[in-house]
């Protein structure tokens, strides 16, 4: 279970790094169309959050989740988006905190819009997986659209390996993260 966590917090690592870069960016130029699938850094980064919303509660078991997506109010600025995104990913690393052997095949229903009982149902661990693929896949949409800009964007694996350490220990003093033992 300690794979989910290290997944969780590398997740969140990484859009800190994405997120702060892309707030050196004008407001114009985090809203200026770009290629890609959501052809925006503010659209592309506002779905990932989107997404991560849905995600989590349907892992919490909230019953409202189709109405978290359809709520949703897109971040105006990459500051408000970084604030936000933030709050998200502590809540899936303490979500992640909680998880035991044996969770990973709790099944996890979504109400896709027509309800939970019609809805899908997956795995926990499929339901992680597939939430950090999707984080990870967009993130680096957004690192290509950032390449369009005058910021450099950041090194953004550098949060799992033991051997990478030394790259990411700023990071995680911010937060008061240690290294296992």
């Amino acid at each position: 279970m300690d794979l989910f966590l290290t997944q969780a917090r590398a997740n969140c690592l990484a859009n800190r790094r994405l997120l702060a870069a892309v707030g050196s960016l004008s407001d114009a130029d985090f809203h200026a169309p770009r290629t890609s699938f959501f052809p925006s850094l503010a659209l592309t980064l506002n779905h990932i959050l989107n997404v991560d919303h849905y995600y989590i509660a349907a892992l919490h078991g909230d019953a409202a989740m189709r109405h978290i997506w359809a709520r949703y109010v897109p971040a105006r600025t990459a500051s408000e988006l970084a604030t936000r995104q933030d709050e998200s990913d502590q809540r899936l690393i303490a979500f992640c905190a909680t998880l035991r052997a044996g969770d990973e095949d709790r099944i996890v229903a979504f109400d896709r819009g027509a309800g939970l009982e019609a809805g899908p149902r997956e795995p926990l661990g499929r339901v992680l997986a597939h939430l950090f693929m999707h984080q990870t896949h967009h993130r680096g949409q957004a690192h290509a659209m950032l390449a369009g800009t005058a910021v450099k964007p950041p090194q953004l694996d550098d949060f799992i390996l033991l051997g990478d350490s030394v790259h990411r220990g700023r990071d995680m003093a911010v937060l008061g993260w240690q290294e296992p033992v």
